[in-house]
């Protein structure tokens, strides 16, 4: 078994897609207005119309009500990636921060409210 991807349902799309472009510096892959994909060689964010939800199970999924889950991207510097998104609307949880497990991170919520953690693993 190989894990595929995180998909996060919002009701704008474009919005979504764009803000992730911006913070990860990747280009993605727009299936349908409805629908794309960033594709990193471990793993894919997968980010999808609320139209796609009744194709899975009617109301099975919101937009912007993620209370739980974090989307983490390791990075080469956080450091530089804070730096890149100061100049940005970005919403800011956490300054870059070195954790008790050696991970340098930064935490920051997507246009949704989704929280994202960028992280360099400590040495």
């Amino acid at each position: 078994m190989d894990f595929a991807s995180i998909r996060i349902i919002t009701a704008d799309v474009a919005r979504l897609v764009s803000f992730y472009e911006r913070a990860t510096g990747l280009a993605a892959h727009r299936a349908t207005e409805d629908f794309a994909e960033l594709r990193t060689p471990c793993a894919t964010l997968a980010i999808a119309g609320t139209r796609t939800v009744p194709l899975f199970a009617p109301g099975s999924a919101r937009p912007a009500d993620n209370h739980s889950v974090i989307v983490e991207f390791r990075v080469p510097d956080v450091d530089r990636v804070y730096e890149s998104l100061s100049a940005t609307d970005a919403e800011f949880v956490n300054e870059p921060t070195t954790m008790p497990w050696g991970n340098r991170s930064l935490l920051l919520r997507d246009p949704d409210g989704n929280l994202v953690n960028f992280f360099t693993p400590g040495g």
